[in-house]
Formats: C-alpha cells, sequence, structure tokens
C-alpha cells in the first residue's frame, strides 16, 4: 500500500509540473497544433522503449470493450490538448488555464452519472471554493471580443474532454499498469492532433534549433513527469480528487510567469488564489480522514 505522504507529494510534483506547459508553449513561437502534437508524439516515443514489449504483453489480457476505451482515452486527451492549446492563442494563459481547470466539476458530474457514487458533502464544498476562487481571478480579465470568446469555449471543450480522460482512466488504470496505459494513450493522442495539424495545413517541419528543444521539453516535464504521475495516482485514488488537485496549476503558472513574463498578478488573482488552495486543502484533508485510509 502507498503511503499517504508519498501521494500528496506526487500530487504536488505532478501539479508543479503542468504548471510549466503554458509558458513552455508561449516560448515555442509554434502554432497551437504543432504544439499540441511533439508533446504528445516525443513524450509517446520516449516510452516506447522501455514500453512497447509490456504494452504488447497487456494488450493481449484485455477485451476488446477495454482495447476500445484505451485508444478512447487517448482519442479524448488528444481533443483536449488540440482545444486548450489553441486556446491560449485566442485568450489570455490566465483564463486559459482557468477554464480548463474545471474539469473537477465534470468529472464530480460523471462519477455520480456513471458510477453512482455519493460526492461527499466536504468534497462538494472544497470543489466549490476552488471553483469560485477561479470566478475571482477571471473577473479581471474577462473580454467579451470575439477571439477571447472562441479561445474561451475552447478552453471549456479541453476542460469536458479531460475530465472523460480522467474517468476513463480510473476504469483502466485497475486492470493496467502505468506504462502499458500511458504509452498507448499517448500514442493515440498525437496521431489524433497529427491528423488536425494536417486537416488543419500546419507546419510541422521547418522550426529552429530552439522551437525544438522546447517542444521536446514540453513533452518531458509537464507530460512525462505531470501527466504520466496523474495517470499513476489514479490506481490509488478517486478521479474526483486527482482533477480538483491540478486546481492548483492556475497558481503555479501564475508564479511561472512572474518570473518569465513579470506578470504581476492583481489582488483579485491573490484571492482568488488563497481560495483555490483552500479548496484543494479542505478535499485533501477529507481523503486523509476517511475510514479507508
Amino acid at each position: 500500500m502507498v503511503r499517504q505522504g508519498t501521494l500528496y507529494l506526487t500530487l504536488f510534483v505532478a501539479t508543479f509540473a503542468v504548471s510549466w506547459a503554458a509558458i513552455l508553449i508561449k516560448f515555442t513561437g509554434a502554432g497551437p497544433l504543432p504544439n499540441a502534437f511533439y508533446r504528445m508524439a516525443l513524450a509517446a516515443i520516449i516510452l516506447a522503449i522501455p514500453s512497447t514489449a509490456r504494452t504488447i504483453r497487456t494488450l493481449r489480457t484485455l477485451n476488446r470493450k477495454q482495447i476500445g476505451l484505451l485508444f478512447l482515452s487517448g482519442f479524448v486527451l488528444g481533443l483536449h490538448f488540440a482545444t486548450w492549446v489553441t486556446s491560449l492563442f485566442y485568450t489570455t494563459i490566465s483564463n486559459s488555464i482557468i477554464l480548463v481547470s474545471t474539469n473537477p466539476v465534470f468529472v464530480l458530474i460523471m462519477e455520480r452519472l456513471f458510477f453512482k457514487e455519493k460526492v461527499p458533502v466536504r468534497s462538494v464544498i472544497g470543489m466549490s471554493a476552488a471553483m469560485l476562487g477561479m470566478l475571482v481571478i477571471s473577473g479581471g480579465d474577462i473580454s467579451l471580443g470575439r477571439e477571447y470568446i472562441i479561445g474561451d469555449i475552447l478552453a471549456v471543450i479541453g476542460a469536458v474532454c479531460v475530465a472523460v480522460y480522467l474517468i476513463i482512466g480510473r476504469t483502466l488504470r485497475s486492470h493496467i499498469d502505468n506504462l502499458s496505459y500511458t504509452f498507448p494513450v499517448y500514442s493515440a493522442a498525437a496521431v489524433t492532433i497529427l491528423i488536425c495539424a494536417l486537416i488543419n495545413g500546419d507546419n510541422l517541419i521547418s522550426y529552429p534549433a530552439k522551437t525544438w528543444l522546447l517542444f521536446l521539453l514540453l513533452a518531458l516535464i509537464p507530460t512525462l513527469m505531470g501527466h504520466s504521475l496523474y495517470n499513476w495516482l489514479l490506481k490509488y485514488m478517486p478521479a474526483h480528487l486527482v482533477a480538483t488537485t491540478v486546481l492548483g496549476e492556475p497558481i503555479g503558472a501564475t508564479i511561472l510567469a512572474i518570473i518569465f513574463f513579470n506578470e504581476i498578478p492583481g489582488w483579485t488573482t491573490v484571492i482568488g488564489g488563497a481560495m483555490i488552495l483552500s479548496g484543494i486543502f479542505v478535499v485533501l484533508k477529507r481523503k486523509r480522514s476517511s475510514p479507508q485510509d
């Protein structure tokens, strides 16, 4: 049995890692779909060496429904990155990350609908506080301009997609080890984004060395370190708890934006950030004190 301290430390490391995503994307100078594609494709290539043989053995043990869910997970993950990364080019970083972080709401709804789970009142209160905090942060930024509205809608679609991805991951991770799950999912996501990029006519080849290095960092830090750790955690923690912790990403991204872009947050960001952290604490405290622990 994995210790609670290890799980919470892993949650922190994963959240810090994914907080780098928007920052690195803004530095690449490439379009949204190339960013999303190389993030997934390079991650899949890196995983291929340790994962291929194990994945083939695992696939032989799965039934058709499980295999279908595995590749559906990759498909919706690809849609998540395609829509969310594109949203960064239409709306502000803060709005994009805040809106995509609403995925715990959709996870909670899906857990209730598909698994008939009773969600504790304390979790609802904690998640509500975190969501209210995100609304406070976005209050100083929201624009009614057409491009901003498109970006906001894309970010929300990305939130729904990642919620589906987390729910499927919860279903499969009890049968599949982390590498055997992550490798085919990332591969399917890369293929999904590649098809979107080809249809859109994006440049996928002609980039300077700096851009290729940043693509690699996108694959290593927020993807292999961040999302892969979240996949590992799904075996030991409820999907809504993992998703709620991701709400810390806006805080991490804000800190990194201060360091690299000198973007000093206003009072709404400070107050909203405190509410988000408080909400996460309430949810984690409920988990720590639950009977099965």
